[in-house]
Protein backbone atom coordinates (compact mmCIF):
# COMPACT_ATOMS: atom_id res chain seq x y z
CA UNK A 1 0.00 0.00 0.00
CA UNK A 2 1.60 3.28 -0.74
CA UNK A 3 2.05 6.31 1.37
CA UNK A 4 -0.11 8.48 -0.48
CA UNK A 5 -3.13 6.39 0.37
CA UNK A 6 -2.72 7.12 4.07
CA UNK A 7 -2.22 10.57 3.13
CA UNK A 8 -5.86 10.71 1.34
CA UNK A 9 -7.66 8.99 3.99
CA UNK A 10 -6.36 11.73 6.58
CA UNK A 11 -6.97 14.50 4.17
CA UNK A 12 -10.42 13.05 4.14
CA UNK A 13 -10.73 12.75 7.73
CA UNK A 14 -9.77 16.67 8.43
CA UNK A 15 -11.63 17.95 5.49
CA UNK A 16 -14.51 15.64 5.80
CA UNK A 17 -15.20 16.36 2.15
CA UNK A 18 -14.10 14.32 -0.61
CA UNK A 19 -14.18 16.41 -3.42
CA UNK A 20 -11.63 18.96 -0.70
CA UNK A 21 -9.43 15.54 -0.43
CA UNK A 22 -9.60 14.74 -3.89
CA UNK A 23 -8.19 18.46 -4.74
CA UNK A 24 -5.50 18.28 -2.02
CA UNK A 25 -4.18 15.16 -3.68
CA UNK A 26 -4.91 16.16 -7.28
CA UNK A 27 -7.19 13.59 -7.79
CA UNK A 28 -10.63 12.67 -8.71
CA UNK A 29 -14.00 11.93 -6.03
CA UNK A 30 -13.96 8.95 -7.60
CA UNK A 31 -9.87 7.80 -6.88
CA UNK A 32 -10.67 8.93 -3.27
CA UNK A 33 -13.67 6.83 -2.72
CA UNK A 34 -11.46 4.14 -4.30
CA UNK A 35 -8.93 4.21 -2.66
CA UNK A 36 -11.00 3.99 1.17
CA UNK A 37 -12.44 1.31 -0.20
CA UNK A 38 -9.55 -0.64 -1.09
CA UNK A 39 -8.01 -0.14 1.96
CA UNK A 40 -11.34 -1.46 3.79
CA UNK A 41 -10.69 -4.39 1.73
CA UNK A 42 -6.98 -4.52 2.52
CA UNK A 43 -7.47 -4.42 6.63
CA UNK A 44 -10.92 -6.26 6.45
CA UNK A 45 -12.64 -3.69 8.28
CA UNK A 46 -15.50 -0.87 7.95
CA UNK A 47 -14.02 2.69 8.37
CA UNK A 48 -16.07 4.90 7.27
CA UNK A 49 -19.98 5.09 8.98
CA UNK A 50 -22.35 4.86 5.96
CA UNK A 51 -25.47 4.83 8.14
CA UNK A 52 -25.56 8.46 8.77
CA UNK A 53 -25.67 11.50 6.06
CA UNK A 54 -22.87 13.10 8.49
CA UNK A 55 -19.53 12.15 7.78
CA UNK A 56 -18.39 9.86 10.73
CA UNK A 57 -15.46 7.61 11.35
CA UNK A 58 -15.63 3.51 12.70
CA UNK A 59 -13.95 2.79 15.74
CA UNK A 60 -10.99 1.33 13.50
CA UNK A 61 -11.04 4.15 11.14
CA UNK A 62 -10.43 6.23 14.08
CA UNK A 63 -7.32 4.13 14.77
CA UNK A 64 -6.58 4.25 11.03
CA UNK A 65 -6.46 7.78 10.98
CA UNK A 66 -4.30 8.22 14.19
CA UNK A 67 -1.73 6.06 12.29
CA UNK A 68 -1.84 7.91 9.36
CA UNK A 69 -1.83 11.44 10.69
CA UNK A 70 1.58 10.02 12.25
CA UNK A 71 2.73 8.62 8.82
CA UNK A 72 2.34 10.85 6.81
CA UNK A 73 4.24 13.71 9.57
CA UNK A 74 7.02 11.31 9.83
CA UNK A 75 7.20 10.68 5.94
CA UNK A 76 6.82 14.20 5.12
CA UNK A 77 9.42 15.86 7.64
CA UNK A 78 11.88 13.61 5.82
CA UNK A 79 11.12 14.93 2.58
CA UNK A 80 11.80 18.33 4.36
CA UNK A 81 14.92 16.99 5.51
CA UNK A 82 16.59 15.70 2.71
CA UNK A 83 15.07 19.18 0.95
CA UNK A 84 17.30 21.08 3.76
CA UNK A 85 20.42 19.02 3.21
CA UNK A 86 20.08 19.19 -0.95
CA UNK A 87 19.37 22.55 -0.51
CA UNK A 88 16.56 22.96 -2.13
CA UNK A 89 14.00 25.54 -1.69
CA UNK A 90 10.85 24.76 -4.41
CA UNK A 91 7.54 23.50 -3.96
CA UNK A 92 3.82 25.45 -3.73
CA UNK A 93 3.14 27.25 -0.20
CA UNK A 94 -0.59 27.73 -0.01
CA UNK A 95 -1.70 31.65 1.43
CA UNK A 96 -5.55 32.72 2.33
CA UNK A 97 -6.23 35.69 3.51
CA UNK A 98 -8.79 38.62 3.11
CA UNK A 99 -8.56 40.70 -0.10
CA UNK A 100 -7.37 44.02 1.70
CA UNK A 101 -3.93 42.03 2.99
CA UNK A 102 -3.85 40.18 -0.15
CA UNK A 103 -4.15 42.51 -2.55
CA UNK A 104 -2.73 45.94 -0.52
CA UNK A 105 0.10 44.27 2.51
CA UNK A 106 1.50 41.16 0.84
CA UNK A 107 2.63 41.81 -2.87
CA UNK A 108 5.80 43.65 -1.46
CA UNK A 109 6.39 40.80 0.64
CA UNK A 110 5.49 38.44 -2.54
CA UNK A 111 7.86 39.97 -4.72
CA UNK A 112 10.84 40.04 -2.60
CA UNK A 113 10.20 36.12 -1.46
CA UNK A 114 10.37 34.84 -5.56
CA UNK A 115 12.40 37.17 -6.38
CA UNK A 116 15.51 35.01 -4.24
CA UNK A 117 13.43 31.76 -4.71
CA UNK A 118 12.26 31.68 -8.23
CA UNK A 119 10.92 27.91 -7.96
CA UNK A 120 9.07 28.94 -5.61
CA UNK A 121 5.27 28.55 -6.44
CA UNK A 122 3.30 30.63 -4.00
CA UNK A 123 -0.74 30.21 -4.62
CA UNK A 124 -2.84 32.97 -3.12
CA UNK A 125 -6.83 32.35 -1.86
CA UNK A 126 -8.93 35.43 -1.04
CA UNK A 127 -10.89 34.61 2.08
CA UNK A 128 -13.40 35.79 4.80
CA UNK A 129 -11.38 35.45 7.73
CA UNK A 130 -13.86 32.60 9.25
CA UNK A 131 -12.68 30.75 6.45
CA UNK A 132 -8.69 31.24 7.03
CA UNK A 133 -9.04 29.47 10.55
CA UNK A 134 -11.10 26.61 8.80
CA UNK A 135 -8.84 26.20 5.83
CA UNK A 136 -6.19 26.59 8.34
CA UNK A 137 -7.51 23.50 10.33
CA UNK A 138 -8.65 21.30 7.32
CA UNK A 139 -4.87 21.89 6.13
CA UNK A 140 -6.33 22.93 2.45
CA UNK A 141 -3.57 25.92 2.95
CA UNK A 142 -0.06 26.57 4.66
CA UNK A 143 -0.16 29.66 5.93
CA UNK A 144 -3.07 32.31 6.66
CA UNK A 145 -2.95 36.29 7.09
CA UNK A 146 -5.99 37.95 8.93
CA UNK A 147 -6.97 40.79 10.53
CA UNK A 148 -7.69 41.07 14.45
CA UNK A 149 -6.02 38.01 14.43
CA UNK A 150 -7.65 35.93 17.15
CA UNK A 151 -5.87 32.66 19.07
CA UNK A 152 -8.00 29.42 18.41
CA UNK A 153 -6.80 25.73 19.54
CA UNK A 154 -4.52 23.81 17.01
CA UNK A 155 -3.71 26.99 14.92
CA UNK A 156 -0.15 28.69 15.91
CA UNK A 157 -0.71 32.91 15.62
CA UNK A 158 1.88 35.26 15.38
CA UNK A 159 1.97 39.10 15.05
CA UNK A 160 2.57 40.34 11.45
CA UNK A 161 2.42 43.86 11.49
CA UNK A 162 0.09 46.93 12.32
CA UNK A 163 -2.21 48.97 9.92
CA UNK A 164 -3.51 52.60 10.65
CA UNK A 165 -7.32 53.07 10.32
CA UNK A 166 -8.41 55.99 8.86
CA UNK A 167 -11.54 57.60 7.83
CA UNK A 168 -12.05 58.21 4.13
CA UNK A 169 -14.39 60.52 2.17
CA UNK A 170 -15.17 61.85 -1.47
CA UNK A 171 -13.53 65.07 -1.91
CA UNK A 172 -16.65 66.18 -2.81
CA UNK A 173 -18.19 65.49 0.70
CA UNK A 174 -18.36 68.57 3.12
CA UNK A 175 -16.50 67.06 5.43
CA UNK A 176 -13.29 66.71 3.84
CA UNK A 177 -13.50 70.48 3.55
CA UNK A 178 -12.20 70.86 6.76
CA UNK A 179 -8.86 69.95 8.67
CA UNK A 180 -10.16 67.05 11.29
CA UNK A 181 -13.45 65.90 12.42
CA UNK A 182 -14.97 64.78 15.65
CA UNK A 183 -15.80 60.73 16.18
CA UNK A 184 -19.44 62.82 17.15
CA UNK A 185 -19.34 63.94 13.66
CA UNK A 186 -18.75 61.06 12.32
CA UNK A 187 -21.23 59.20 13.96
CA UNK A 188 -23.88 61.29 12.58
CA UNK A 189 -22.84 61.24 8.82
CA UNK A 190 -24.00 58.51 6.09
CA UNK A 191 -21.51 55.55 6.60
CA UNK A 192 -20.20 52.97 4.64
CA UNK A 193 -19.69 49.62 6.72
CA UNK A 194 -17.89 46.08 6.52
CA UNK A 195 -20.16 43.20 6.92
CA UNK A 196 -21.15 42.50 10.67
CA UNK A 197 -18.66 39.76 11.03
CA UNK A 198 -16.03 40.75 9.44
CA UNK A 199 -13.23 41.88 12.18
CA UNK A 200 -12.77 45.17 10.95
CA UNK A 201 -16.24 45.71 11.61
CA UNK A 202 -16.59 44.76 15.13
CA UNK A 203 -13.29 46.57 15.80
CA UNK A 204 -14.77 50.35 14.55
CA UNK A 205 -18.32 49.42 16.17
CA UNK A 206 -16.27 48.76 19.43
CA UNK A 207 -14.23 52.57 18.70
CA UNK A 208 -17.48 53.91 18.38
CA UNK A 209 -19.51 52.20 21.74
CA UNK A 210 -16.54 53.26 24.08
CA UNK A 211 -16.93 56.46 22.79
CA UNK A 212 -20.87 56.33 23.85
CA UNK A 213 -21.32 56.99 20.19
CA UNK A 214 -23.38 54.31 17.32
CA UNK A 215 -23.01 54.37 13.44
CA UNK A 216 -26.17 53.06 11.21
CA UNK A 217 -24.35 52.69 8.03
CA UNK A 218 -26.51 52.97 4.80
CA UNK A 219 -24.68 49.98 2.72
CA UNK A 220 -22.32 47.23 4.11
CA UNK A 221 -19.95 45.14 2.40
CA UNK A 222 -17.90 42.03 2.46
CA UNK A 223 -14.43 43.45 0.95
CA UNK A 224 -12.86 46.62 0.83
CA UNK A 225 -12.94 47.33 -2.18
CA UNK A 226 -16.47 47.62 -2.64
CA UNK A 227 -16.07 50.28 0.04
CA UNK A 228 -14.53 52.62 -0.91
CA UNK A 229 -15.95 52.42 -4.70
CA UNK A 230 -19.25 53.54 -2.45
CA UNK A 231 -17.10 56.24 -0.69
CA UNK A 232 -15.84 57.44 -4.01
CA UNK A 233 -19.12 58.12 -5.21
CA UNK A 234 -20.02 60.47 -2.34
CA UNK A 235 -22.06 57.23 -1.12
CA UNK A 236 -20.75 57.92 2.61
CA UNK A 237 -17.94 57.78 4.38
CA UNK A 238 -15.79 54.83 6.07
CA UNK A 239 -13.13 53.46 7.97
CA UNK A 240 -10.40 51.72 6.06
CA UNK A 241 -6.71 50.43 6.66
CA UNK A 242 -4.26 53.26 5.17
CA UNK A 243 -2.45 50.97 3.11
CA UNK A 244 -5.76 50.37 1.39
CA UNK A 245 -6.33 53.60 -0.36
CA UNK A 246 -2.52 54.86 -1.13
CA UNK A 247 -3.43 54.54 -4.92
CA UNK A 248 -6.64 56.57 -4.88
CA UNK A 249 -5.27 59.19 -2.51
CA UNK A 250 -2.44 59.60 -5.33
CA UNK A 251 -5.41 59.59 -7.77
CA UNK A 252 -7.48 62.05 -6.14
CA UNK A 253 -10.14 59.84 -5.91
CA UNK A 254 -10.49 59.84 -1.74
CA UNK A 255 -9.50 61.60 0.70
CA UNK A 256 -7.95 61.12 4.50
CA UNK A 257 -9.18 63.21 7.05
CA UNK A 258 -7.99 63.21 10.67
CA UNK A 259 -10.34 62.08 13.69
CA UNK A 260 -10.28 63.08 17.02
CA UNK A 261 -9.58 60.68 20.00
CA UNK A 262 -6.00 59.50 19.12
CA UNK A 263 -4.95 56.68 16.61
CA UNK A 264 -6.58 53.42 15.43
CA UNK A 265 -5.04 50.77 14.20
CA UNK A 266 -5.63 47.47 13.06
CA UNK A 267 -3.31 44.55 14.24
CA UNK A 268 -2.39 41.85 11.18
CA UNK A 269 -1.48 38.09 11.96
CA UNK A 270 0.19 35.34 10.72
CA UNK A 271 -1.26 31.54 11.33
CA UNK A 272 -0.33 28.04 10.66
CA UNK A 273 -1.42 24.80 12.27
CA UNK A 274 0.33 24.14 15.36
CA UNK A 275 2.60 21.28 15.48
CA UNK A 276 2.69 20.85 11.88
CA UNK A 277 6.31 20.48 10.18
CA UNK A 278 7.17 23.34 7.72
CA UNK A 279 8.71 22.87 4.45
CA UNK A 280 11.84 24.30 3.99
CA UNK A 281 10.12 26.77 1.13
CA UNK A 282 7.66 27.47 4.05
CA UNK A 283 10.17 28.34 6.41
CA UNK A 284 12.01 30.91 4.01
CA UNK A 285 8.46 33.22 3.65
CA UNK A 286 8.27 33.04 7.10
CA UNK A 287 11.13 34.57 7.45
CA UNK A 288 10.49 36.83 4.72
CA UNK A 289 7.94 38.05 6.20
CA UNK A 290 9.36 38.79 9.75
CA UNK A 291 12.44 40.27 8.16
CA UNK A 292 10.48 42.67 6.40
CA UNK A 293 8.19 42.78 9.50
CA UNK A 294 11.26 44.06 11.23
CA UNK A 295 12.57 46.71 8.69
CA UNK A 296 9.38 48.30 8.91
CA UNK A 297 9.38 48.80 12.86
Amino acid sequence: MQVESFKVFRDLVETQSFSKAAQLNAVTQSAVSQQVRAMEERFGIPLIERTSKKFGLTREGQMLYQTSRHMIQLYEGLQHQFQELRGVISGTIRVATVYSIGLHELPPYLKAFLKEYPQVNVHVEYRRSNQVYEDILQGTVDIGLVAFPAQRKNIKMEPFRKDKLVLICSPDNPLGKGVGVRMSEVAKAKFIAFESDIPTRRAVDRIFRERGLEVKPVMEFDNVETVKRAVEIDAGVSIVPRTTVEQELRNGTLKVIEMSGGDFHRPLGILYRNGRILSPALKKFLETLRKKQEAAS
